[in-house]
């Protein structure tokens, strides 16, 4: 690997943390403005989303860069291509932060709507799947990324949870059908983030091992 290689991709992970932790923030803001009805928080979400996307398309630019100047092979060519693929999925966290913002925006309407306790739980597990998916990638541990991938059924029991929870509510009165709606799709949304946590650990396992384990390791997870 040349000098200018290594360089490039060493920045462009630095990169990849530094793009997280605006949007780890986003997350966070926008489940607190779910849970304490704050569209104040909801607004900041929203507004940093134009940020972030103009820095997913600045790092990919710089991927491409790399493959254009340097053509690197084998397991350089793996982190490139990993690289654009987390980034992306980045991306579409912030848009999730979004969705769950522009939700708590409308169940605003309805102070008297009592969010899930279990959605704060799920939050934490789901930033947690991803912090740690992070981690694997930067420190190049393939078992740390099968940890995260295992935990992803802990996200979706407390998803379950919730959504039997919001179908009672939504039973005993109609005036609860709207802001359970909302409700539901924030959940939804956050059941989302796991998911993407769940890519990123499988692209890391991808860049370390080069297999490909997006559905053969989800299947045999299960079994």
């Amino acid at each position: 690997m040349s000098k200018h290689l290594q360089r490039g991709l060493i920045e462009l992970r630095e990169d990849l943390l530094s793009l997280f932790g605006v949007v780890e923030q986003m997350i966070d803001l926008a489940v607190r403005s779910l849970v304490e009805r704050r569209p104040d928080f909801a607004k900041r979400v929203i507004a940093t989303d134009r940020s972030v996307d103009v820095r997913e398309v600045e790092i990919e630019e710089e991927c491409l860069k790399l493959l254009a100047l340097h053509q690197p092979v084998a397991t350089d060519l793996r982190e490139v291509i990993t690289i654009v693929k987390i980034n992306s999925e980045i991306e579409q966290m912030a848009d999730l932060a979004c969705s769950i913002a522009e939700r708590a925006v409308s169940l605003d309407n309805f102070p008297l709507f009592t969010v899930p306790e279990e959605l704060n739980e799920m939050v934490h597990e789901a930033i947690s799947m991803v912090r740690r998916a992070l981690d694997a990638f930067v420190t190049s541990d393939a078992q740390k990324a099968r940890e995260v991938i295992q935990d992803d059924d802990v996200v979706d029991a407390l998803n379950r949870i919730i959504i039997d929870q919001l179908q009672e509510v939504m039973q005993e009165s109609s005036e609860h059908i709207i802001p359970g709606v909302h409700c539901f799709s924030a959940s939804r949304s956050i059941e989302r983030v796991a998911d993407l946590a769940t890519s990123l650990a499988e692209d890391t396992i991808y860049l370390i091992e080069g297999e490909i384990v997006r559905h053969k390791y989800g299947e045999s997870s299960r079994q």
